[in-house]
Order: C-alpha cells, then sequence, then structure tokens
C-alpha cells in the first residue's frame, strides 16, 4: 500500500518544487502487522484532492497506517494552506462516511452557526436595505463560528488510528519551508477579489517590496504553522478556547461592520451527526446530507432524469443536454423554495415518485419560458428563495485499506473569506449564505433568514453511493455554490449513465440551469450542441463553469478505482497498490 500513482502531471511538478513532506517529530507511528487474513480483505486506498500537496499528505498517512479519518485531517490541513481561497481550518465541512466494517453511512455536520447575538436584521443598513455584497463579504458579521476543525476531531475520536497530534506533519513542514504558488492560486491574486483589498490578506500575499506575489513565488507561513502545532499538542482546543479563539472573536468584532461573535460562541460549537438520506439510483443507493445541505434536491435531479432517456443518449446529442437543462430547471426551482428552513423540509415529498412523475411529465419539446416549484407532499407555504452562493470551496475523498471513506466537502465561501486572517488561515464569511432581506413582501419571516444559532441552507453535498450489497461503490462532491448540483449532475451522468472513465466525465463541459437562467462552458460544447439547444429554446450563454472542483470515484469491475480530478483545478488522485 506504500505505494500509488499519480494521475496529475501537475502534482510531480509541484511535488519536486515544494518543501519536503515528512514531519518534523521522528517518532513515526509504523503501520501495524497484517495478518493473512486481515491481507485478504485489504483494498487499494486512495486519495482525490484539489492539490497534489493535500493529496500526499493524505497518502503520507495511509503510508504509516493512518484511517480515512487520520488522512482526512491531514489533507484539510494541507488544502488550508496551500488552497486557502477555498476551505481551510477557519470554515465549515460537510463529512460523509462509509464505516466498511458496518456496511453503514453517516453524515457529520460541521456548518457554521450564527452567534449567539446575532440579529436577523444583521445584513440591511440604516434604512432597511440589504447592504452590498461586496461590502458583506469582508465584514466582520459575514463569519460564523467555523465547524471544520469541530467536526474532523468527531470523526476522529470514533474512527481515527494513528494520534492526532501525529496527523500534522506534513502541513507544519510545508508552512515553514514554504510552498510555490501554483497558476490557480496564482491567478486568484490577480482577480480583484474583495477580500485582497483586506490588510490581511494583501500582506499575506505581498512579496517584502510590496507588490503582490506570482505563480512561482515561495509562500511561507509560520504563523500557521505555530497554530498547527498547538492544535496537535492540544486538539480542538486550541480553536474554540485560549489565545487563537479570542484572537477570531477580536478580528471578527472589529469594523467595518464588525461581528458579535463571542468566546461563549467558539466553545459551545458542537458538530452535528446526522442520519443520511438515501434514495436507489441505477442499481446503487446513493446517500446524501440532509438539510440544511441540498442533497435533497441533487436526489430529485436523479429521480427526475430517470424518467427521461437521457440514459440511451450521449454527450454528442443535443437532446441528452436538453433533458438535462430542463430537470435541472424543476430541481433549482423545488431546491430554492423548499430547502431554506430545517425541519420544515419536505423531503419524502420532493422525493415522492408520484410527484416525480408530475414533475417530469412538464418536460417537454421545447423549453417552457418559466419554470415554477410544484408543490410536494407534506410542502407548507413558502416563497423561493435566492440566495447568493460563491463558490469559494473543495471538496476531497480517502480510502484507507480496510475500505472505511470520506467524502468531504468543506468551505470559507467566497474566495479567501472575508480576507480576514487570524493564525495564518483565513475566516469563513459563511453567514452570507442567509438571505440578506430577511423578510417578505408580506412583512413575514424569509425563508433561510438569520437566527442566532441557525446553520445556513448550503449546497453542498458529498455524495456517497453503495452498492446492492451494501460495498462502497462511489462517492462525488464539488466546489461550486448552488451550482454544485449541476457539476455532480453532469458527473455521474457521464459516468454512469454514458459509462464514461471518471475523468472523461468530469471533463464534460458543465451547462448550469437554475430556474430561468442557463449559463455554461459554452465555448468547450460543440457547435451543434449549442445550436440544438438554441432549436429546444435554449440560449446558453457564458457561466461559471470555470468555478467547478468536481473530484470523484466509481468502483468498477473487479474493484477497479476509477478516480477523477477536475481538470478546472489542481487536482491529484493517487491509488495504492
Amino acid at each position: 500500500m506504500t505505494f500509488y500513482r499519480l494521475f496529475a502531471a501537475l502534482c510531480a511538478l509541484a511535488l519536486a518544487s515544494c518543501a519536503a513532506m515528512p514531519p518534523p517529530d521522528t517518532a513515526q507511528s509504523a503501520a501495524p502487522p497484517v495478518t493473512e487474513a486481515q491481507a485478504e480483505t485489504l483494498v487499494q486506498p486512495f486519495v482525490i484532492a484539489a492539490n497534489p500537496l493535500a493529496a500526499r499528505a493524505g497518502m503520507e498517512v495511509f503510508e504509516r497506517g493512518g484511517s480515512a479519518a487520520d488522512a482526512a485531517v491531514a489533507v484539510q490541513a494541507m488544502l488550508s494552506l496551500v488552497e486557502p481561497q477555498s476551505s481551510g481550518m477557519g470554515g465549515g465541512t460537510f463529512i460523509n462516511y462509509y464505516n466498511a466494517a458496518e456496511e453503514s453511512v453517516v453524515i457529520y455536520d460541521g456548518r457554521e452557526v450564527a452567534p449567539a447575538q446575532a440579529s436577523r436584521t444583521m445584513f440591511l443598513d440604516a434604512d432597511g436595505e440589504p447592504i452590498g455584497f461586496r461590502d458583506a463579504v469582508v465584514s466582520g458579521r459575514a463569519t460564523g463560528v467555523p465547524g471544520a476543525v469541530a467536526a474532523l476531531a468527531m470523526v476522529h475520536e470514533a474512527h481515527g488510528s494513528l494520534p492526532w497530534s501525529q496527523l500534522f506533519g506534513s502541513a507544519i513542514a510545508t508552512a515553514d519551508e514554504g510552498f510555490i504558488v501554483s497558476p490557480r492560486l496564482g491567478r486568484f491574486l490577480t482577480i480583484d477579489f474583495p477580500q485582497l483589498s483586506v490588510p490581511d490578506a494583501d500582506s499575506y500575499f505581498s512579496r517584502p517590496d510590496g507588490t503582490r506575489l506570482q505563480i512561482g513565488d515561495r509562500l511561507r507561513n509560520p504563523d500557521y504553522a505555530d497554530f498547527l502545532r498547538r492544535l496537535a499538542a492540544n486538539g480542538p482546543d486550541a480553536l474554540y478556547r485560549g489565545e487563537t479563539a479570542a484572537r477570531i472573536v477580536e478580528r471578527t468584532r472589529q469594523g467595518p461592520l464588525g461581528g458579535t461573535m463571542t468566546m461563549a460562541d467558539l466553545a459551545n460549537y458542537r458538530p452535528v451527526v446526522r442520519e443520511p438520506v438515501c434514495r436507489p439510483w441505477q442499481g446503487y443507493r446513493v446517500c446524501v446530507p440532509p438539510p440544511p445541505s441540498s442533497g435533497v434536491g441533487f436526489l430529485q435531479l436523479l429521480g427526475l432524469l430517470d424518467r427521461t432517456d437521457i440514459a440511451e443518449r450521449g454527450p454528442d446529442d443535443p437532446q441528452a443536454w436538453y433533458l438535462f437543462a430542463e430537470a435541472s430547471r424543476l430541481m433549482y426551482a423545488d431546491r430554492d423554495r423548499y430547502v431554506g428552513d430545517v425541519p420544515t423540509v419536505p423531503i419524502d415529498g420532493m422525493l415522492d415518485p408520484a410527484y416525480l412523475d408530475s414533475r417530469a411529465a412538464l418536460i417537454g419539446p421545447r423549453s417552457a419560458e418559466n419554470v415554477e416549484a410544484g408543490t410536494p407532499p407534506g410542502a407548507s407555504e413558502t416563497v423561493t428563495d435566492m440566495t447568493r452562493e460563491p463558490a469559494g470551496t473543495s471538496h476531497f475523498i480517502v480510502r484507507d485499506a480496510q475500505g472505511n471513506v470520506i467524502s468531504m466537502t468543506t468551505t470559507v465561501e467566497s474566495i479567501f473569506g472575508t480576507g480576514r486572517m487570524v493564525d495564518g488561515f483565513f475566516l469563513n464569511n459563511q453567514l452570507t449564505d442567509f438571505s440578506f432581506n430577511p423578510y417578505q413582501a408580506d412583512g413575514s419571516l424569509a425563508p433561510n433568514a438569520v437566527a442566532p444559532g441557525k446553520r445556513p441552507r448550503s449546497s453542498m453535498i458529498p455524495l456517497i453511493m453503495v452498492d446492492g450489497e451494501g460495498a462502497f461503490a462511489g462517492a462525488i462532491g464539488s466546489a461550486g455554490g448552488n451550482s454544485i448540483l449541476a457539476y455532480v449532475g453532469k458527473s455521474l451522468v457521464g459516468a454512469v449513465l454514458w459509462g464514461l472513465p471518471m475523468q472523461d466525465a468530469l471533463a464534460l463541459p458543465n451547462l448550469i440551469a437554475r430556474s430561468n437562467r442557463i449559463g455554461g462552458e459554452v465555448g468547450d460544447f460543440d457547435p451543434a450542441i449549442v445550436e440544438g439547444l438554441a432549436e429546444r429554446g435554449i440560449d446558453l450563454e457564458p457561466g461559471q463553469g470555470e468555478d467547478s472542483g468536481v473530484h470523484a470515484v466509481i468502483i468498477r469491475d473487479g474493484g477497479r478505482v476509477d478516480g477523477g480530478y477536475d481538470p478546472r483545478r489542481e487536482g491529484a488522485v493517487l491509488v495504492g497498490e
């Protein structure tokens, strides 16, 4: 299991240019002896992540006999350093965990929560109007109590093999010695994100002469290395209590638009263990997180597509993409209407077979001019929530030699979170996932409104599939804000319905059809597809397809690992032998 294959040429380049990976602590934990009976049940471990250094950090844990829970901690610690635009220790997560021994799936909800003193009007100005989005995303009040570290600690306590203190060596060494600014990170540093004007981010990404770092420069983060040493020694209390917690509170309360977070908010944060929502699909059982995740919307999309003939078509058929677009529009209409406030989400109603039949029947030969939400069984009266959801997110998948799997979507919300930093990591702006205006036109409370201790709606849907016998069969997830559901849907259609290799499925052009807004990677579609969609009433416009970050794996016949990373990012697939 100590040998691996790298399916990303970029990984080799990045590893060659970066600091050595072994932890500074020379006391390594060796893998325990494997009996002959155990050897017969071992499977290929793998790590799929958006950055090759993060993937290598996870594989290094496996080489020392670590579990999937151990590897996930190491991967996230590295991502926080080398992909700070997407996720980090100051953010939140949903973790989908497959227990191989029990053939069970459980969800760990590490979503950020609003502080106890948060108010429903916190994103309104003095005139009662929503504040500007660019002002909100860099504000102190945008930061929710972070949950990623607490959720990882909970998973590690339940499923870890190596000591917590031995999971941060790779990230510590890289933070101390520095890493090479990658093309993706370097490109983001040239874009006019409001976060880069925040003094913390501006200083962090500046050279000694004051100019901005560029691709190929070395970036060191000694503050983060020091924090990780304390996190390794003291556990999650290093973030939720003590000096780091005090600095988080201080930084979020500073203007402009300071927040209300307290030390008590951090100390009282608890992840939530939830039952997944699972449904059969194409011979698999697909399991996603329940609300506040939008997993139920994604399962609805699969159900709608099953009621079309998209599986009999292929990526070169305009009708296939038309069906995907129309099913997506119907799904998003329902998702935006009903997946806003827990516990009123009509999960069973949205997935009711008769209701899905009625919704799929709305897909005609030509695109509908308007798509509205239906009325699933058990739905209460509500209105559509069109909350903006930025795309600063990452997804990774790890499987250990015992067959345990973690599919984890992790985020700081917008690119570089709020741009505010504490101890070398960015603070999230996750509370901008709430509706800025808490009131409807009639004065009643809007869906997804801010409330103390509340977790905002999320589009993150880390997914795990099992086969008919309960064995692990695949996993997938993505970055991309509300487009995540479309990105993951397209990828599973390609890999499962059209039988494409996973890497080819992820490389298919993205098409995002949310209600009456349809966009995608127009230039990557064959002109015949674009023309065929236009003939069916869909004028495809440039969208945000480049923001996808789909990472996925499916177990093919004979147990072969067919993994893929999104070619729009800098991912890697490492598979043990």
